[in-house]
């Protein structure tokens, strides 16, 4: 540590000794009160270096009393703040711990629709299609459900390299059914395959398209009835959308069973409805929730196309 001693000014040397001065006199020796005087200039600057350096000493003193306290004041801080994150961390621990717990239990009637590992209860035709009348959006007219129908074999719903891809890909389950729309110019058959998992519908969509370009196969109708062999035979539109382990498709014909136009935008309406708003956000919605609060399930995916009748 510098010492601060050498910074002081140094007394000794401006201040001249006054015996030369005195030497003329006879006197031999100076009176008691200039001796006191010449002594007092000589005494006070080294008070001074001894006043800076007590001064300094408690400069140094003061400055190392202060880290001291900042020290302190730190550890003490830390402590504070590790105590305060301690006691802020446990209710957000305790509330992350607790939130899956609630959700599962809120959603004990439902499942998670990802995986048939935890969506296990297999589809019923009376689920998908309730009734002899299918009311999409409040207010708007009904589809008349004209036939359903459930099979373990996925094969029966669609031709070709499709159903082989069904297939390939563990689909256990086709539910659909043919319906006629409100205005009675279309029909459609609509359903819900039931594959592995979120990976194999997903996988299956996005094969389906290229399959449908190259004519490799196709969704089948399923007539109702005579009048409802358009469906089955003819030229149609087609929608097909994933939802956690479910892969929903619709095939839309006209119902005079002529050529059906890309730009037919009823055609367009009819997918929507029954993909999208129906199948998703009714019958699969309905099932995630089991009448609770909704599960994260995945977003719904979806494509549409053209393809040609059984037989072209």
């Amino acid at each position: 540590m510098p010492q601060p001693t050498p910074a002081a000014p140094q007394p000794a040397p401006p201040v001249p000794q006054p015996t030369p001065a005195a030497a003329p006199r006879p006197a031999a020796s100076a009176p008691p009160d200039p001796v006191v005087r010449t002594t007092e200039p000589l005494d006070l600057p080294r008070a001074r270096p001894a006043d800076h350096r007590r001064g300094g000493g408690r400069a140094w003193q003061v400055l190392i009393g202060g880290a001291a306290v900042l020290m302190l004041l730190a550890l003490t801080g830390l402590a504070v703040a590790a105590l305060l994150d301690d006691r802020t961390a446990t209710p957000q621990a305790g509330h992350q711990s607790s939130s899956p717990v609630v959700d599962q239990s809120a959603a004990a009637d439902g499942s998670d629709l990802n995986s048939r590992d935890t969506d296990q209860a297999a589809l019923t035709a009376k689920e998908v299609f309730p009734g002899q009348q299918l009311v999409v959006t409040d207010g708007q007219p009904a589809y008349r459900v004209l036939k359903t129908h459930s099979s373990g074999s996925c094969a029966v719903a669609a031709t070709g390299e499709i159903a082989d891809l069904l297939v390939r890909l563990g689909c256990n389950q086709v539910v659909r059914a043919t319906l006629r729309s409100p205005d009675g110019g279309h029909l459609l058959t609509a359903g819900l395959f039931n594959l592995t998992d979120v990976a194999s519908a997903q996988r299956a969509r996005d094969r389906i398209r290229p399959m449908l370009d190259e004519r490799q196969g196709r969704f089948r109708g399923m007539a109702a009835s005579d009048d409802t062999e358009a469906v089955a035979t003819a030229a149609a539109r087609v929608g097909w959308q994933v939802r956690g382990h479910y892969l929903a498709y619709c095939v839309v014909t006209r119902a005079d069973g002529a050529r059906i136009s890309s730009d037919d935008s009823r055609a367009r309406d009819i997918l929507y409805d029954m993909i999208e708003v129906y199948l998703n956000r009714s019958v699969l919605e309905r099932r995630a929730n089991g009448g609770s609060a909704s599960q994260p399930t995945d977003a719904p995916t979806d494509g549409t196309a053209g393809q040609d009748g059984a037989g072209n």
